[in-house]
């Protein structure tokens, strides 16, 4: 038995708050302050969860709607595998090339407009590359990379299912 559209839009929203909670309490609890390309990952992931609860509550008929909404939630989910990729690679980078680190997010908000602050965030700084947090030796930016990679091939069925 195949579980229905909306059983996996439930379990999409499920996970989106407890990745959500879990970056949250590793920010507040644990004290580990997020580097500009962990927000952009929890952003794909809010963006993800969105959707997917949008899908839910209408819980559409038509086969095309719930294709439409499968894409979006696929494409957020895109986003974050991109984003912690992105931040797995400089993590992994030789220390001589590591970018050095750049202003904060908040000050990028305030003084440059929108495209400028994510092409400046997606190059990366020095803080995104630096390991504060490991489980079975990994960097949370590669559990964060697994994590998403998961919803991404879980949203990708949800896309090109036969409903």
């Amino acid at each position: 038995m195949r579980p229905s559209y909306r059983i996996v839009n439930t379990l999409l929203v499920l996970i989106s708050f407890i990745g959500i909670g879990f970056a949250l309490y590793l920010e507040h609890v644990k004290g580990l302050n997020p580097c500009p390309l962990c927000i952009f990952q929890r952003v794909g992931l809010l963006a993800m969860g969105f959707f997917a609860l949008i899908a839910l509550i209408h819980h559409p008929r038509q086969r095309w709607l719930r294709r439409f909404y499968s894409l979006l939630s696929t494409l957020a989910i895109g986003w974050s595998v991109a984003v912690a990729a992105r931040q797995v690679w400089i993590q992994h980078l030789p220390p001589d090339q590591v970018p050095s680190c750049g202003p904060g997010l908040n000050y990028l908000m305030d003084a440059l407009p929108f495209q400028s602050v994510v092409k400046e965030v997606l190059s990366g700084s020095g803080e995104c590359a630096v390991i504060d947090w490991t489980f079975l030796g990994q960097s949370l930016a590669v559990w964060s990379l697994v994590f998403f990679t998961f919803l991404l091939i879980l949203n990708l069925w949800q896309l090109l299912r036969r409903s």
